[in-house]
């Protein structure tokens, strides 16, 4: 569970002044650290800290949680030096909560007090707005790093914000936590699939896992009969299995999918890139030939699998499974200028879990620019909203392209591959253009809504560019 931090600050000389102050910014803060805990957070609430002697005391204790993101609630005013030693401590992630207790004081009634000393003790339970440029100018000097959330409890928005940074310091933490298996070697050719793993593992703190085709090789002959009916019986509950699916490919798909559970248990991976051919006849041909089915189950229980050994797509992929949005692996297929569309999508592996209506398991003659046939998987993503992301190794640096737009209705190919007609508000020649222009492999991942302003979150985080196309 990702941990998150919170320490709120104050003003010492406030607390004798003003009866109940402190009590009163201490519930502030406990309503943000509460609704913490309902974004899935496991929150570290440090409490008030108002002198630099209790801002190392609490920077001791947040060290201690080993928090991966830290908030800092600005209750009051408060000076910049009870924040510095906390921050420069930890080393972390850090946003600012200048949250005030409601959208406005109610003057009429703030100024019927009539007692000036009790008025000012009101005015500075509102009074969140005044420190935050001055901790913003230390943090600049200091070469500090930040995010603000800017407003008032209860506010959604504040909320909305809130999550959106707790869920993509999750994704942060699952890419620095995820093993990564490549299995295979590149398609020949592709040089635009060509990856530097050292900058993968350098931009996302990913640990690659480069695993051999013999051990699935190894697995899949060991596969039981009983494994293999059950395996079969998944597809079953899984997929909407044709009936032009022969009984050969289907045992000969089960013994692969059980193979690949048992590659992905026994290194403990989180996500897959994989290409392979072997020599025509060659068993290591067969395995290949037979692995859709059961990379698409792999990909369905959050451990994406990306084809044509494309690494970056499955960073991308990861990302969106991830953040619960799927992560279907796409490339593109054709435009339709007459209703203004562009259609993506691959001979497999999909996320079958966005999918729109039934999932199919039907037969492929040939598998296009690849040798062999065998059993592929046929559906398309989920009608409405949805985000693509492409992780993309640029000249210098390795960088986030994204894409907000709408998986529409209408005629699809039906070629036993993942299809899916997509509208941008750009319009497909400006989408096209505008994607392309940033150099990305032609592969893509597309999950459902449209989480953009999360992606760019993540890329803060991750220290990395996003360019967001629409």
């Amino acid at each position: 569970m990702l941990k998150v931090g919170i320490f709120g600050i104050g003003l010492d000389t406030y607390w004798d002044q003003f009866d109940g102050l402190m009590e009163r910014l201490e519930g502030y803060q406990k309503q943000i650290a509460d609704k913490m805990g309902e974004f899935g957070a496991e929150v570290a609430n440090v409490g008030l800290v108002d002198s630099p002697e209790k801002a190392s005391k609490a920077a001791r204790l947040l060290k201690q949680k080993d928090v991966d993101m830290l908030f800092l609630y600005v209750s009051t005013y408060a000076l910049s030096s009870t924040v510095l030693p906390v921050v420069q401590k930890l080393k972390c992630p850090i946003v600012i909560l200048n949250i005030q207790p409601v959208a406005a004081i109610d003057y009429e009634n703030f100024n019927r007090l009539g007692d000036r000393g009790l008025m000012t003790g009101e005015w500075l339970a509102h009074c969140q707005a005044c420190s935050v440029p001055e901790i913003a100018n230390v943090f600049n000097r200091t070469g500090i790093g930040y995010e603000f959330i800017t407003g008032y409890l209860g506010e959604q928005a504040v909320w909305d914000e809130m999550q959106a940074w707790i869920e993509a310091a999750n994704v942060a933490s699952v890419m620095r936590n995820n093993r990564l298996g490549v299995l295979g070697h590149y398609y020949c050719g592709m040089l635009d699939v060509y990856s530097d793993l050292t900058k993968q593992a350098s931009a996302f703190g990913t640990h690659i896992e480069v695993v051999e085709i013999c051990e699935v090789k190894e697995y899949r002959d060991k596969a039981s009969d009983a494994e293999v009916e059950d395996k079969i019986k998944e597809f079953y509950s899984s997929f909407e299995v044709v009936d032009a699916c022969e009984r050969n490919e289907l045992i000969r798909a089960a013994k692969t999918s059980i193979a690949l559970d048992k590659l992905v248990e026994n290194h403990k991976l989180g996500s897959l890139a994989y290409y392979y051919e072997g020599k025509s006849g060659n068993e290591y041909e067969n395995i290949v030939t037979s692995v859709i089915p059961g990379n698409t189950l792999l990909t369905g229980k959050n451990v994406p699998v990306a084809g044509e050994y494309e690494i970056k797509n499955a960073q991308a992929m990861k990302i969106m499974d991830a953040f619960g949005a799927g992560g279907s692996f796409s490339e593109f297929y054709a435009m339709d200028f007459n209703d203004d569309i562009v259609m993506l999508g691959h001979d497999g592996p999909p996320h079958f879990a966005i999918a729109e209506g039934k999932v199919q398991l039907v037969p492929l003659p040939v598998y296009h620019g690849k040798p062999g046939k065998g059993l592929s998987i046929q559906m398309t993503v989920q009608h409405g909203p949805v985000t693509l992301l492409s992780v993309v190794e640029g000249k210098e640096e390795v960088f986030l392209l994204v894409a907000e737009g709408e998986s529409v209705k209408g005629p699809v190919l039906q070629i036993g591959n993942t299809n899916s007609r997509y509208r941008f508000s750009i319009g497909a020649r400006g989408f096209m253009n505008e994607w392309s222009r940033q150099g990305p492999s032609h592969h893509c991942a597309i999950g459902v809504g449209h989480i953009a302003h999360k992606i760019e979150k993540l890329g803060r985080l991750l220290g990395l560019e996003v360019v967001k196309v629409c």
